[in-house]
């Protein structure tokens, strides 16, 4: 049990110069003034103390005081600034879990501080929105990750959008941002774009990602198993992800339906095995019953939209009719007659899909035949869909 402060502990402080003698008196100091009980008066008189201790020529003295002060609300915001602006050895405990520093205080320490310090600020719990923007404006690539990887920090949107902007070649902090808790949407979306397909996964599972925009995430990392459609990946593969992202809430009837218009058969297939709770097996003989009995029967099983049966019917159809040919662009082609059959054919296709799948007609159509005529090609379509819409 560490005895209160008293006029002798100040005289032993004056009287013997000794290092080890003035690093005993530091942590006794430290310790008071960090516990209870203390009076006003003996608050007072270890504040004076400390900040004479806090001057002292000794790395170890002020190292003392600031460990041991750390938590004290009763250490002086100016002993605090003063030790923050040490060395690290002397700083970076205090830094770490200071009461009194303010967010000025921390904002000033990122713009003067060392690697360690920023990087010990980042770490702090609870950060504030200024430190954060301060830390993605000014601090090293090290600093900035530990920031994303520190869940309790608050980071405003623009903050990340700076961070996806300074730092897009940075895979340590993209894939930090990516692991957060939650991202505003559109960080979300553009960090789709600069990431590996793992971490396109993941922002498909863990964030509320536009419904076009998670579509093309799943419909990419399934891009090599649809142009080796009959070989595909296997089967234990495909329905670990399927069910991933029935368990996260992303495997949703659209994405199903927009799978099915790019000639994936093989995820359609396991979504609405996962969705109807059958094996896959007997989903696959269910969607390919010829007279579609099946496929309603398990359509209605797996509670898909009424409003998209036909478009799904349609599409299994084409599928089914129409192979690959092998030459160039096959994949493109095959798309395109998916999707214009569905366009021309399902009228009760909700707007907003029609409208994604006329923008990937439009994609596909562009990268066949060019700009010159793109407008042509789809003028058809555009005008089915606009009887349909008044009829």
């Amino acid at each position: 049990m560490v005895t209160a402060l008293s006029p002798r502990d100040v005289d032993r402080l004056l009287a013997e110069p000794s290092v080890d003698s003035r690093a005993d008196l530091a942590e006794k100091v430290a310790t008071s003034l960090a516990g209870p009980g203390l009076t006003p008066g003996e608050i007072t008189l270890a504040q004076d103390i400390v900040r004479v201790l806090a001057r002292d020529v000794e790395e170890v003295v002020r190292a003392t005081v600031s460990r041991g002060l750390r938590h004290s609300p009763h250490l002086p915001r100016e002993i605090a600034q003063k030790l923050a602006d040490d060395v690290d050895a002397v700083a970076l405990p205090l830094i770490a879990d200071c009461l009194v520093l303010t967010d000025e205080d921390l904002i000033a320490l990122v713009g003067r501080g060392s690697p360690l310090k920023n990087e010990t600020i980042a770490a702090r719990p609870d950060l504030g929105e200024t430190v954060a923007e301060a830390l993605i404006v000014s601090a090293a690539e090290p600093a900035v990750a530990v920031l994303m990887n520190n869940h309790s920090a608050r980071i405003a949107e623009h903050s990340f959008e700076r961070a996806v902007t300074r730092f897009q070649n940075s895979d340590r902090i993209k894939h930090a941002m990516v692991m957060r808790g939650s991202l505003p949407i559109a960080v979300a979306e553009r960090l789709t774009t600069l990431v590996s397909k793992e971490l396109q996964q993941h922002l498909v599972n863990a964030h509320a990602l536009a419904p076009g925009i998670a579509s093309d995430i799943v419909l990419r990392a399934r891009e090599q198993a649809i142009i080796r459609l009959s070989v595909g990946s296997s089967e234990e593969e495909l329905t670990g992800m399927v069910l991933q992202m029935h368990h996260s809430g992303r495997l949703t009837p659209t994405l199903m339906l927009r799978a099915l218009c790019t000639g994936d058969i093989a995820f359609f297939e396991a979504a609405m095995a996962v969705k109807g709770n059958v094996p896959v097996n007997n989903a696959q003989i269910l969607i390919h019953e010829p007279g579609r009995r099946g496929l309603a029967a398990l359509y209605r099983k797996a509670e898909m939209p009424e409003n998209l049966f036909d478009a799904v019917r349609i599409a299994v159809d084409v599928v089914e009719e129409t192979g690959f040919d092998g030459a160039a662009r096959d994949l493109e082609r095959f798309r395109a007659r998916v999707i214009s059959r569905i366009l021309t054919g399902a009228e009760s296709i909700d707007a907003t899909d029609a409208d994604y799948l006329v923008e990937k007609l439009g994609d596909i159509l562009g990268q066949q035949v060019g700009a010159t005529g793109l407008s042509d090609r789809l003028q058809p379509v555009r005008q089915v869909r606009a009887s349909a819409s008044t009829s």
